[in-house]
């Protein structure tokens, strides 16, 4: 898969369950289907609005702020208020 050329970092597919909360949203759940030091893509069961802050707690890492770039229907994309750190980053996604 070619990576468009304004990603700022390698996103890697993962398959994780999260949760997220903030901006009037209660704590719901999500899975994280790619991510990067720089963001990730989600699926959620609860819809999110594009340009909402979001807490987000990943599994091994802890809680990270996010804030939604785009989003439809039940999948949204958001970028990290604060990059991930690489050791955060391959517990994620841990290189193959």
């Amino acid at each position: 898969m070619k990576i468009p050329a304004r990603r700022r970092s390698k996103r890697t597919e993962v398959k994780v369950e999260a949760d997220c909360e903030g901006d009037g949203l209660a704590r719901a759940l999500c899975r994280v289907l790619d991510i990067s030091t720089h963001g990730a893509r989600l699926e959620t069961y609860t819809e999110l609005r594009s340009g909402m802050t979001i807490w987000l707690r990943l599994p091994k890492v802890g809680q990270v702020i996010a804030r939604i770039v785009w989003a439809d229907d039940f999948a949204a994309g958001c970028q990290f208020q604060t990059p991930l750190a690489q050791d955060a980053y391959e517990v994620l996604a841990p290189l193959a």
